[in-house]
């Protein structure tokens, strides 16, 4: 699967930039089907995407411009939108516009064949993918070629968020897990089973430290303070404290088999802080089970892919 990569990936490529240079590379392109990238740099009356080449002018005509465009399922706004952004294409034709060459593209066709790629994905299987929009209810991520699909915002991380942007922000680089298929064969994502279990979160705070959180939720009894994006830990109640906030926390005990941290807050601040970079736990390519909890805990959280 790593042929099709999430939009932006190719274009500052040595490969891209070799394929590009002239109209002998790109015919050669052409004849191997090599994937191209290029910057749509006007979307025209006719809502034809123009590409920067540099070595001459690339079309992509409205109706190979996305899957679903001619038959009316995609909306043109999925072209207009591509404006400033990198796209992926095939070389398909040469043609004289206005007197002056250029050449035909096709961005629907390297969709399609993705498209069809995707279907021997299993659950559990590992992507690469780019956070291109954000809603309530979860974050939209490009998982090659454009083709988007949905990871909702209770598959984002074990603490909770109130909103996707608390964690992600539109042109982060993430790995996901495909969690489902739906009747159309689109994708629903998971992230939370790459970024640790409670224990292996919890091994790098100790018991006497005072370190930063953020409070996601308060209740009577206390104030639930996320550590990092799979730990959270309840600080006794004070007064004067908002969710969202970012806190000093002394950690006052850790205790693995109610997976609890105990945390008393020390300062708190006002300010914005930028979102940490995601700390991924695991690197391979596929995952059956995951299994958040300790062992010795009577509390099971798990996750079953296959």
């Amino acid at each position: 699967m790593t042929k099709y990569r999430p939009e932006g990936k190719l274009i500052n490529t040595e490969s891209n930039a070799y394929y590009l240079a002239n109209e002998e590379r790109l015919r050669e392109a052409a004849q191997k089907d090599v994937i191209l990238e290029g910057r749509a740099i006007v979307c025209d009356c006719d809502h034809n995407l123009h590409i920067e080449l540099g070595s001459m002018r690339g079309i992509i005509p409205r109706s190979e411009c996305a899957v679903g465009i001619e038959e009316g399922v995609t909306r043109d706004i999925a072209i207009i939108s591509k404006v400033n952004k990198p796209v992926c294409f095939y070389v398909t034709d040469f043609t004289f516009v206005n007197g002056k060459k250029a050449v035909l593209l096709s961005r629907r066709a390297v969709q399609a064949e993705y498209s069809e790629k995707c279907k021997s994905l299993q659950k559990g299987d590992i992507v690469e993918a780019v956070v291109t929009h954000l809603e309530n209810f979860g974050a939209f991520c490009d998982i090659g070629c454009g083709i988007t699909s949905l990871l909702p915002i209770d598959s984002i991380s074990v603490s909770r968020i109130p909103h996707p942007a608390a964690r992600l922000a539109v042109g982060d680089d993430i790995r996901c897990i495909v969690k489902s298929f739906d009747e159309k064969d689109r994708i629903t994502l998971s992230h939370k089973e790459l970024l640790g279990t409670w224990s292996e979160n919890a091994q790098l705070f100790a018991v006497g430290e005072t370190v930063s959180g953020v409070v996601r939720s308060i209740e009577d009894y206390g104030i639930f303070v996320e550590l990092m994006p799979n730990l959270a830990g309840l600080a006794e109640f004070v007064p004067n404290i908002d969710v969202g906030e970012t806190v000093s926390v002394y950690i006052k005990s850790i205790i693995p088999e109610k997976i609890k941290i105990k945390l008393v807050i020390i300062n708190s601040f006002k300010e914005d802080f930028p979102i940490k970079k995601i700390q991924y736990f695991y690197e391979g390519d596929h995952i059956d089970y995951f299994r958040y909890t300790p062992k010795n805990c009577d509390k099971l959280i798990e996750t079953f892919f296959t």
